[in-house]
Formats: structure tokens, C-alpha cells, sequence
């Protein structure tokens, strides 16, 4: 099994904010990069909508969104068995302008996820089937 490109250490924000260098490894990875501004941009998605916008499996979408949520990037909602992913409201104002000059200047990152999201048949209004 390939290990986590974020050590442990690594995972917790520094006393006085988030740790950029363990923000900037958990950004570097596309699928990470590329959901982060797709949940950025729906405001909460589900697991299943977005293994559905990056044809990838549900386990491989969950292993990219708990590194994010382990760094603090996104916070959970459970709603049944399906979790919801949304920008953690209390990120700091760096990382929000990290992730709004990136969206603004890489539209091109989610617009076929996007594209697909859009495309899903039955998507969840109130939960995953």
C-alpha cells in the first residue's frame, strides 16, 4: 500500500494557523487540488456526487477528501451513511485567497467534473441514494 504523501506530524495546523508547507503537499495532488475547488464552488457535495464528477471509486475519492479534512481544509456532515463536504468556514484568510486566486486562474481544473457533476442523473438534493 503507497503511503501518505503528509507524515503525521505534518497533519496538525501550527499553534498560530495552518501549516502552508502541509497545505501546499495536500494541493499538490490533481484529485485533491481538483475536488477541493469543485466543493469550493457547490458549496457541499457528497462523496457519491463526487466520485461521480471524477469517475474515480468512492474509496479512492474518500482516501483524497479525509487527507483534506485531517488538515483542516473541509469539514464533514453525515447524513445517513453519506458524508457531506464543505470549506471549513473557519479557514484562514491566506488559504481562502490560496484557493480563490487558483479557482479564478485555473477554471479549467473542474470544468469537466463540473461538466459531469452537472450531467448526474438524480442527484442528491437532501441525501445520496
Amino acid at each position: 500500500m503507497k503511503r501518505s504523501v503528509l507524515h503525521q506530524a505534518e497533519i496538525a495546523p501550527l499553534s498560530t494557523g495552518y501549516n502552508p508547507v502541509t497545505i501546499f503537499k495536500a494541493l499538490g495532488d490533481e484529485l485533491r487540488l481538483a475536488a477541493l475547488l469543485l466543493i469550493r464552488d457547490q458549496a457541499k457535495l457528497c462523496v457519491c456526487e463526487l466520485t461521480e464528477a471524477f469517475t474515480v471509486s468512492q474509496p479512492k475519492v474518500s482516501r483524497h477528501l479525509a487527507i483534506l479534512r485531517d488538515i483542516g481544509l473541509v469539514e464533514t456532515e453525515r447524513r445517513g451513511q453519506w458524508i457531506y463536504y464543505s470549506l471549513n468556514p473557519q479557514l484562514p484568510a491566506w488559504v481562502l485567497q490560496v484557493l480563490d486566486e487558483t479557482a479564478q486562474n485555473n477554471g479549467a481544473l473542474i470544468e469537466a467534473p463540473l461538466a459531469q457533476l452537472q450531467a448526474m442523473a438524480e442527484r442528491p438534493t437532501v441525501q445520496c441514494p
